[in-house]
């Protein structure tokens, strides 16, 4: 069975979303799920999931171009490894890509090579850089969290809050709390600061 998913974003007008449900009717989609959201939207995208969840094995998902589907190809990658587990085929019109022909599996597993390599490329370009930055002495790595609080640490404390108080109030670890006091703590023989 064809199900086809259309999306349009916020900004797209109705129009936008009949030409979809237009084309994937004439693909042959016996049901087509559909909404109405923005494609680097945080939330979940409802109807998506309720397609995912839907198809059985032998179906294929349609869409109309892979932007409808997905929102990187890491995304999209994900999505087809998840249709593959319910052996689900995954069909993109304006592409052509059909995964349940061995020319469209191809293309689909040349795009996954192509992202995982740009991948490793852009984790080496990274590595590169910071290695450069430490031997011109310009690289300090990220700052531990507590350790960027233990100012606000020492004021809480010199208000007579609890541990656990300013641990919550921080946003730190009740740990981290006591290790910024118990460095703060004065020396034998000076004056005590309030802690």
């Amino acid at each position: 069975m064809l199900i086809g998913y259309a999306r349009t974003s916020t900004r797209e007008q109705i129009a936008g979303f009949e030409a979809q449900l237009a084309e994937l009717k004439a693909a042959g989609c016996k049901k087509v799920f559909q909404e109405q959201v923005s494609a680097v939207s945080v939330g979940k995208r409802e109807e998506l999931e309720s397609a995912l969840d839907y198809v059985r094995e032998g179906d294929t998902l349609v869409v109309t171009k892979i932007d409808r589907l997905a929102r990187s190809l890491p995304h999209l990658l994900q999505i087809i490894e998840r249709l593959e587990k319910k052996g689900v085929a995954l069909r993109i019109l304006s592409m052509q890509i059909d995964t349940s022909t061995p020319n469209g599996k191809l293309m689909l597993s040349i795009m996954g090579a192509i992202a995982e390599f740009e991948r490793a490329l852009m984790l080496e370009r990274q590595l590169d850089g910071i290695a450069a930055a430490k031997q011109a002495g310009k690289y300090k790595g990220r700052q531990p969290t507590a350790k960027r609080k233990a100012d606000k640490v020492l004021e809480l404390a010199a208000q007579n809050m609890t541990r656990q108080e300013i641990a919550e109030k921080t946003g730190i670890g009740i740990a981290s709390v006591y290790r910024i006091l118990s460095a703060a703590k004065p020396q034998a023989g000076q004056a005590d600061v309030g802690l």
